[in-house]
């Protein structure tokens, strides 16, 4: 699966992009984001407040809670703002 970040969550990791290999039991976003928090402090610090964060799986928008099967790409990015 690719990870994207973008923003301060990139700089927070420390990439923009990376490829990884999901355990069995991460089936969900919030699931992911405790898994990569447990890594290491970057991870952990930028995934600490989930308020702050939102979540696309293969380019569409969804929520912490969804599943992750079948998915190809997860972005987490900061809540979009503009005018």
């Amino acid at each position: 699966m690719d990870l994207l970040y973008f923003a301060w969550v990139r700089e927070a990791v420390g990439t923009g992009h990376e490829r990884i290999d999901l355990p069995d039991d991460v089936a969900t976003i919030t699931a992911l984001l405790d898994w990569l928090a447990a890594r290491d402090a970057r991870y952990a610090s930028a995934f600490a407040d989930r308020t702050r964060l939102r979540a696309a799986i293969d380019q569409r928008f969804v929520g912490l809670d969804a599943s992750l099967a079948g998915a190809r790409e997860v972005a987490i990015f900061p809540p979009v703002t503009g005018g």
